[in-house]
């Protein structure tokens, strides 16, 4: 593999809509960009030592000595940052798995929402739990890490497909929602051996998951429709939009023009873009059997 076709893959995995992967990368960076000022403080290169502290101070979610009120950005940025190998290979490996199913489903556009929403909540659930407890020492350390949002994914992907079977290592073929129920439960029955408030935020991006796809497929209430509006509305500010030219058709009495009959190639096209971005169920139910007999024919 030579370096250009690296930056290729690079660009062709940005250049796709798929939020998930974008949300990878930006962890991957930040995780690598700290590890690289670690080595260099290692290696006694004292600017990288206070570089690397700096950001991190100012990028995890710090609550001991009130250090919240005065860099509250915490509470959205902790949750793109890992310092442990182990962590974020979990946790991106997680994402990916669960981030896309559930986008597979609801569609692209709720994705980062729906990430930045179920962060938010778990890192609250830390900060009443460390003002509600008699010892807020238990709760451990700062908080860094995409676990409250990694754990949204699996439950809401959960919620949506309870019955999916997915195959384990050690397991075999289980389905989707006891693999939720385990991990949940494991979180439970090892609260007493550390990282309570790591725990907390793990159940609190859960609970979000759970509540978000109940309220939308009970009343259609969607909890990440104003975020979607204000990415939306961000986007299109930023988006170039060529003016459409007008022309002409050219007449040949050897040509059959049929109006308001897109190509075959024209309407997979739109039905495919209409999955990526409201997912597979927001196709109706003859946009269905469409895409079914135009598979079958292919």
């Amino acid at each position: 593999m030579n370096g250009t076709s690296f930056q290729s893959d690079i660009k062709h995995w940005l250049k796709q809509e798929n939020t998930v992967n974008h949300l990878m990368f930006v962890n991957i960076g930040i995780f690598l960009l700290l590890g690289i000022l670690y080595l260099l403080a290692f290696l006694q290169l004292d600017v990288a030592a206070v570089a690397h502290q700096f950001l991190l101070n100012n990028l995890q979610l710090n609550i001991y000595n009130n250090e919240l009120l005065y860099k509250p950005w915490g509470i959205l940025t902790y949750m793109f940052v890992h310092t442990g190998i182990f962590h974020i290979f979990f946790n991106m490996l997680n994402l990916y798995w669960f981030g896309n199913m559930f986008r597979s489903t609801l569609g692209n556009k709720r994705v980062l929402p729906l990430y930045l929403l179920s962060g938010l909540f778990g890192a609250l659930v830390y900060v009443l739990f460390y003002y509600a407890l008699p010892t807020s020492g238990v709760l451990g350390g700062p908080m860094i890490g995409a676990s409250a949002a990694v754990m949204c994914f699996l439950v809401a992907s959960a919620t949506l497909m309870p019955n999916l079977e997915i195959g384990l290592l050690f397991l075999g073929t289980i389905k989707l929602k006891w693999v939720a129920v385990g991990v949940i439960v494991i979180d439970i029955i090892t609260i007493p051996l550390g990282n309570v408030g790591g725990i907390l935020a793990h159940l609190g991006g859960a609970a979000f998951g759970y509540v978000y796809v109940r309220t939308l497929q009970n009343n259609g209430t969607d909890l990440c429709a104003p975020l979607i509006a204000l990415f939306e509305k961000i986007t299109s500010l930023f988006s170039r939009r060529p003016k459409p030219q007008k022309f002409k058709p050219k007449k040949s009495p050897l040509r059959v023009v049929r109006n308001n009959e897109p190509s075959h190639t024209t309407r997979l096209d739109q039905l495919l873009d209409k999955i990526n971005e409201k997912g597979y169920n927001s196709l109706t139910s003859e946009e269905k059997q469409w895409l079914k007999k135009y598979s079958d024919e292919k």
